[in-house]
């Protein structure tokens, strides 16, 4: 199981921290203002997208280390939330930490009890399986998911496409002529 918890971590979050970069490049080419994008919600109770694109690659960085038994390398934040380049800049060193984890780190992952706070009087205890699945996976889609729809609905031309960019290894055939792959 220890290289099975690599490949899925690794082959999930490196990808789809690639297609957020390729999202915000979208966004770049088309002429939106990234301090703007930075600041926008779905909701007035909602983080703004700055956070949701810190909390994708905090998800993924934690994510990781939690399952090999350390601390998460710290990120400078200072102008990481500012902008598209910034926001550019931590999604590469989340991917370059999670990338360069290897594999025999996560040896006993599967089994290791990692457990944190949630609140003052709030904490989880999992194991190392049911953190990923659990855990780590579902607030790693929902903050990923979100910074999308933060986009969408300020007119970024992306689709479902984009989003699933990374199963092109995958595709067979020629796609359909004339769609735009938005869902």
């Amino acid at each position: 199981m220890t290289i099975a918890l690599h490949s899925l971590t690794t082959g999930t979050f490196v990808p789809f921290l690639r297609n957020l970069s390729a999202l915000l490049d979208k966004a770049a080419a088309q002429g939106h203002d990234g301090a703007a994008l930075a600041q926008i919600r779905l909701a007035p109770d909602m983080l703004p997208l700055s956070m949701q694109v810190r909390f994708v690659c905090d998800q993924a960085r934690f994510g990781v280390a939690r399952l090999v038994g350390e601390e998460p390398p710290a990120v400078a934040d200072a102008d990481a939330d500012a902008d598209l380049a910034g926001f550019k800049a931590r999604i590469e060193r989340t991917i370059a930490y999670v990338e360069s984890v290897a594999a025999d780190r996560y040896r006993g992952a599967e089994t290791r009890t990692i457990a944190f706070p949630l609140a003052a009087d709030l904490s989880v205890e999992f194991t190392g399986e049911q953190f990923l699945r659990d855990f780590a996976f579902p607030n790693f889609y929902f903050h990923l998911v979100t910074a999308y729809d933060l986009l969408r609905n300020q007119g970024v031309q992306i689709g479902k496409a984009d989003y699933m960019a990374h199963i092109g290894y995958a595709l067979r055939g020629t796609p359909p002529a004339g769609g735009s792959g938005r869902q």
